[in-house]
């Protein structure tokens, strides 16, 4: 059954602007990848770094700066345990001196 008259002409109309659109579809994607393709060669040209090798170099910022914090934590328990050392030795010290002059 073949339709006549307007519906013929709507359908034709439907059919016409479909393939428009899947057509506009296709020319959308094809200078969405040449764009890309050019953005990223004028990219590569500035020696821009990627976002990949940005998140490591992040990372490991992180860590360094992790272990730096920890690291200097240690060192001011082992100078607080040293100074009490140091601080008792020399009072030990100085008993012991004051004992032998008597």
């Amino acid at each position: 059954m073949t339709t006549t008259g307007p519906n013929r002409i709507l359908d034709e109309f439907a059919k016409l602007m479909t393939d428009a659109a899947g057509a506009a579809q296709g020319v959308r994607r094809e200078i969405e990848s040449a764009f890309r393709a050019q953005a990223e060669r004028i990219l590569n040209s500035m020696d821009v770094v990627q976002r990949e090798e940005f998140e490591a170099v992040r990372e490991m910022a992180v860590k360094a700066r992790t272990e730096n914090e920890r690291l200097a934590a240690r060192i001011e328990a082992l100078e607080a345990r040293l100074a009490e050392g140091a601080g008792g030795a020399s009072a030990a010290g100085g008993a012991a001196k004051a004992r032998g002059k008597k």
